[in-house]
Protein backbone atom coordinates (compact mmCIF):
# COMPACT_ATOMS: atom_id res chain seq x y z
CA UNK A 1 0.00 0.00 0.00
CA UNK A 2 3.07 2.48 0.67
CA UNK A 3 3.77 3.13 -2.76
CA UNK A 4 0.91 6.29 -3.21
CA UNK A 5 3.39 9.17 -4.05
CA UNK A 6 4.41 9.18 -7.64
CA UNK A 7 2.79 6.05 -8.66
CA UNK A 8 0.37 6.80 -10.81
CA UNK A 9 0.64 7.41 -14.37
CA UNK A 10 0.23 11.03 -15.87
CA UNK A 11 -2.18 11.29 -19.22
CA UNK A 12 1.24 11.16 -21.31
CA UNK A 13 3.05 8.17 -19.77
CA UNK A 14 0.04 6.71 -20.23
CA UNK A 15 -0.30 6.95 -23.63
CA UNK A 16 3.33 6.02 -24.04
CA UNK A 17 2.81 2.80 -21.82
CA UNK A 18 -0.23 1.89 -23.93
CA UNK A 19 2.47 1.55 -27.60
CA UNK A 20 5.06 -0.60 -25.18
CA UNK A 21 2.25 -2.59 -23.88
CA UNK A 22 0.89 -2.72 -27.47
CA UNK A 23 4.03 -3.68 -29.30
CA UNK A 24 6.48 -5.15 -26.94
CA UNK A 25 9.39 -4.50 -26.37
CA UNK A 26 10.34 -0.72 -28.54
CA UNK A 27 12.94 1.54 -28.73
CA UNK A 28 12.47 5.45 -28.56
CA UNK A 29 12.08 5.54 -32.26
CA UNK A 30 9.42 2.98 -32.53
CA UNK A 31 7.67 4.44 -29.58
CA UNK A 32 7.60 7.37 -31.13
CA UNK A 33 6.78 6.36 -34.40
CA UNK A 34 3.62 4.12 -32.38
CA UNK A 35 1.93 7.42 -30.86
CA UNK A 36 -1.14 8.95 -31.73
CA UNK A 37 0.13 12.42 -31.59
CA UNK A 38 3.72 13.54 -32.71
CA UNK A 39 5.96 13.97 -30.12
CA UNK A 40 9.72 14.82 -30.19
CA UNK A 41 12.60 12.47 -29.85
CA UNK A 42 14.00 13.98 -26.71
CA UNK A 43 10.19 14.00 -24.99
CA UNK A 44 9.34 10.23 -25.61
CA UNK A 45 13.19 9.47 -24.12
CA UNK A 46 12.30 11.93 -21.69
CA UNK A 47 9.48 9.91 -20.67
CA UNK A 48 10.70 6.59 -20.64
CA UNK A 49 13.29 7.54 -18.64
CA UNK A 50 10.95 9.11 -16.23
CA UNK A 51 8.34 5.41 -16.44
CA UNK A 52 11.81 3.67 -15.92
CA UNK A 53 12.24 5.63 -12.78
CA UNK A 54 8.64 4.69 -11.73
CA UNK A 55 9.42 1.15 -12.46
CA UNK A 56 7.03 1.34 -15.18
CA UNK A 57 9.24 0.08 -17.70
CA UNK A 58 12.50 -1.70 -17.88
CA UNK A 59 15.50 -1.12 -20.55
CA UNK A 60 18.40 -3.14 -22.10
CA UNK A 61 20.84 -1.93 -24.94
CA UNK A 62 20.46 -3.55 -27.96
CA UNK A 63 22.65 -2.49 -30.21
CA UNK A 64 23.43 1.18 -29.87
CA UNK A 65 19.58 1.64 -29.08
CA UNK A 66 17.94 0.87 -25.63
CA UNK A 67 14.98 -1.38 -25.81
CA UNK A 68 11.98 -0.28 -23.30
CA UNK A 69 9.44 -3.60 -22.26
CA UNK A 70 6.41 -3.22 -19.97
CA UNK A 71 7.48 -3.86 -16.30
CA UNK A 72 3.80 -3.75 -14.79
CA UNK A 73 1.19 -5.02 -16.73
CA UNK A 74 -2.17 -3.25 -17.93
CA UNK A 75 -4.61 -4.77 -16.12
CA UNK A 76 -2.58 -3.98 -12.78
CA UNK A 77 -1.96 -0.56 -14.42
CA UNK A 78 -5.63 0.02 -14.85
CA UNK A 79 -6.72 -1.39 -11.44
CA UNK A 80 -3.88 0.95 -9.79
CA UNK A 81 -5.70 4.01 -11.75
CA UNK A 82 -9.51 2.93 -10.39
CA UNK A 83 -8.17 2.13 -7.43
CA UNK A 84 -6.59 5.90 -7.32
CA UNK A 85 -9.69 7.28 -8.54
CA UNK A 86 -11.75 5.36 -6.17
CA UNK A 87 -9.60 6.84 -3.17
CA UNK A 88 -9.76 10.48 -4.20
CA UNK A 89 -13.19 10.97 -5.62
CA UNK A 90 -14.74 8.48 -3.51
CA UNK A 91 -13.32 8.46 -0.56
CA UNK A 92 -12.68 4.79 -0.89
CA UNK A 93 -16.03 3.66 -1.76
CA UNK A 94 -16.71 2.10 -5.00
CA UNK A 95 -20.45 2.62 -4.88
CA UNK A 96 -19.83 5.96 -4.86
CA UNK A 97 -18.37 5.54 -7.63
CA UNK A 98 -20.89 3.47 -9.35
CA UNK A 99 -23.33 5.38 -8.16
CA UNK A 100 -21.77 8.38 -9.95
CA UNK A 101 -21.41 6.30 -12.99
CA UNK A 102 -25.74 5.56 -12.98
CA UNK A 103 -26.46 9.62 -11.94
CA UNK A 104 -23.85 10.85 -14.52
CA UNK A 105 -26.15 8.28 -17.17
CA UNK A 106 -22.84 6.47 -18.03
CA UNK A 107 -24.36 3.46 -16.71
CA UNK A 108 -27.91 2.16 -17.82
CA UNK A 109 -30.00 -0.66 -16.66
CA UNK A 110 -29.56 -2.48 -19.26
CA UNK A 111 -25.92 -2.10 -18.76
CA UNK A 112 -25.93 -3.00 -15.09
CA UNK A 113 -28.27 -6.49 -16.35
CA UNK A 114 -25.53 -7.24 -18.79
CA UNK A 115 -22.43 -6.60 -15.99
CA UNK A 116 -24.46 -9.22 -13.62
CA UNK A 117 -25.08 -11.49 -16.08
CA UNK A 118 -21.36 -11.91 -17.24
CA UNK A 119 -20.34 -11.56 -13.63
CA UNK A 120 -22.52 -14.34 -12.62
CA UNK A 121 -21.00 -16.38 -15.86
CA UNK A 122 -17.45 -15.87 -13.83
CA UNK A 123 -16.53 -13.35 -16.51
CA UNK A 124 -14.94 -11.40 -13.47
CA UNK A 125 -11.26 -12.54 -13.60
Amino acid sequence: MGHKEKDGLTRLELKIMQVVWRRGPSNVTEVQEDLDEPLAYTTVQTMLNILERKRKVKRKLRGRAYEYSAAVSESKAVSHAVRDLVDRMFGGSSEELVMSLIKSRQLDRETIARLTKRLEEGDGE
